[in-house]
């Protein structure tokens, strides 16, 4: 039995007449005679009594009436949910991003796309640099802002920018209101950094710049990779800390400063990985946004409405 079958059914059992149903399905009247005679052979009962003039239903096709119209009204239901779902998931966006360094475009961007499309679900998420990335490969993220190099082989790469060092000192630090400072100048002996995992390219160029610097402090990684912890660190007299430059965009905090290093190279470019075959509205449209965002200046611009999951 198919839904078919139903239709055909329930239009000959509400017309009671073959030719009115068929007009009404937009078929051949043999067509309609032909099902419903299938059906009667499959279900082994007579569902109409046919003369010359007239079609009425027996008793077994008034009771089947009744339920094949409520199976027909379920398979309506059922198809205008799976359609709903589908759409509800080409209007999602989920981006990943590392804790300690989301440029300034990044909600630039998220806010256009919030703007100009209001109907897209915009989540967030953070965590560790290669979980986000066997995320969106899974396709349980769309995009991921990260730090290169990372492991990107078969994905899209959207450059947006370059990034430095900051340092963080404690506000009582003699080079605490400098407009740069020189690593060696500082020579600490302990350096706070969030976890390797959290952002492995900035943890590698940190120590690159320390063995250029012919330094030698010990790394002291944070026990959450959250910047605030850095920053408290710092201000608890744990020592002196590198973030990437965009944490000094995004926090502050009392009792510290964020300092430039003189003459710091970038440490690290900041890209959006995403599937090269993505079809997604939404995720098209935030690559487009975030280039766009990345080539102007910073504006005030209240961020989105957006989903944070930790």
């Amino acid at each position: 039995m198919e839904l078919r079958h139903l239709r055909y059914f329930v239009a000959v059992g509400e017309e009671l007449h073959f030719r009115r149903a068929a007009e009404r399905l937009h078929v051949a009247q043999p067509a309609v005679s032909e099902q419903v005679r299938k059906l009667e052979q499959e279900l082994g009962v007579k569902l109409f009594d046919r003369t010359q003039r007239s079609v009425a239903l027996t008793p077994a096709g008034a009771a089947m009436l009744e339920e094949a119209r409520r199976v027909l009204r379920h398979a309506e239901v059922a198809q205008q949910a799976a359609r709903s779902a589908g759409h509800r998931a080409t209007m999602r966006l989920r981006v990943g991003y590392l804790a300690d360094s989301l440029p300034a475009s990044v909600p630039r961007a998220l806010r256009y796309v919030g703007a100009s499309s209001p109907a897209v679900d915009i989540d967030l998420e953070t965590g560790p640099a290669l979980r986000l990335i066997e995320e969106l490969r899974a396709h349980r993220l769309d995009a991921v802002v990260t730090a290169l190099p990372a492991p990107t082989s078969g994905l899209r790469t959207t450059l947006i920018g370059a990034q430095r060092a900051v340092a963080v000192l404690p506000a009582a630090h003699r080079d605490a209101l400098s407009a740069a400072v020189d690593l060696e100048r500082l020579a600490p002996e302990r350096v706070v950094i969030l976890p390797r995992d959290a952002n492995p390219a900035f943890h590698n160029a940190v120590v690159a710049m320390c063995r250029t610097a012919g330094i030698a402090p010990t790394l002291v990684e944070t026990a959450e990779p959250r910047v605030e912890y850095a920053l408290l660190s710092v201000a608890t007299g744990a020592g002196m800390a590198l973030v990437p430059e965009s944490a000094a965009e995004r926090y502050a905090a009392p009792g510290i400063r964020f300092v430039p290093l003189a003459g710091a190279e970038p440490a690290f470019q900041t890209a959006v990985l995403t599937r090269p075959d993505t079809d997604s509205l939404p995720t098209l449209s935030f690559l487009r946004a975030v280039s766009r965002a990345a080539r102007v200046r910073p504006v005030d611009i209240p961020p989105p409405s957006i989903v944070v999951a930790a």
